[in-house]
């Protein structure tokens, strides 16, 4: 890192120049640190955060149901009961040949531990 340039301008303010490489490197530092901020916030706040993996799959359009049952380690089986309904209808739901009743997706949000909104 080379040494700045300090210069004055007439009305007395004070400007620094640095080498191009450097200013980028020093927005590069402020967007990791918003990023920091940002998800430490969120912990603050109680809230869950999800592994880039989860976003990216839901972002591409993956089933929310399905992509949130293999994040939390469930078998299909498993969180048909706890939902309270059959494998079949669940696997329906994951495929996207059904869309679910309120009271169904209420269910599995509640079993899976995430907002009613994250699955729909």
């Amino acid at each position: 890192m080379s040494a700045p340039q300090i210069i004055q301008t007439p009305t007395g303010e004070r400007l620094v120049v640095l080498p191009e490489q450097e200013y980028h490197a020093l927005l590069a530092r402020l967007e990791d640190q918003d990023d920091i901020d940002a998800a430490n916030a969120v912990v603050a706040r109680g809230e869950e955060s999800f592994p880039e993996a989860v976003v990216d799959a839901l972002l591409d359009g993956a089933a929310p149901v399905k992509v949130y049952r293999e994040y939390r380690g469930l078998r299909g089986g498993e969180l048909a009961e706890k939902a309270g309904i059959s494998q079949g209808y669940l696997s329906e739901i994951e495929s996207g040949k059904k869309s679910g009743s309120l009271s169904v997706l209420t269910r599995l949000a509640a079993a899976l531990n995430v907002e009613l909104s994250d699955l729909t």
